[in-house]
């Protein structure tokens, strides 16, 4: 089954799984002010987030460096950011991971890394073709 179709069948059965429990344990109003709490707070962590991402990534750029690991951050904060605004538990969890420096750096650090190895690799030369010219065929301006 393809995977994306098995997540959108999945996501909604644990979410509405989660709110049951959770909104047996501390009521129904708590629960809705709960999402809105983790939705709010999110959104503007994420905000904050990809601002000192985008900070980061100009610095990179100034040292003359590929800003592989902030690209790929960037994403994962804008990704996050879409998971908090989504209501339910199980997504504002994953939001929270990925918008946590931290965790971010755990799971995408490697990734980066590949690309800065690749980035090494390359030779500052510069390629060309010559063609040695004749006297005697030389143009004078």
């Amino acid at each position: 089954m393809n995977s994306v179709l098995l997540a959108i069948i999945l996501i909604p059965i644990i979410e509405i799984y989660l709110f049951i429990k959770i909104g047996s344990q501390i009521g129904a109003f708590n629960t809705i002010l709960l999402i809105f709490f983790t939705a709010i707070i999110g959104v503007y962590y994420a905000k904050y987030e990809g601002l000192n991402t985008i900070r980061s990534g100009f610095m990179q750029i100034v040292k003359n460096q590929t800003p592989a690991y902030e690209i790929i951050s960037g994403a994962a904060i804008a990704f996050a950011a879409i998971l908090l605004i989504i209501p339910g538990f199980a997504t504002d969890f994953l939001g929270f991971l990925l918008i946590l420096p931290i965790t971010r750096k755990l799971i995408f650090g490697n990734l980066s890394n590949k690309f800065k190895k690749q980035e090494y690799k390359k030779n500052n030369f510069i390629d060309g073709e010559y063609e040695d010219i004749d006297d005697n065929n030389d143009r004078k301006i």
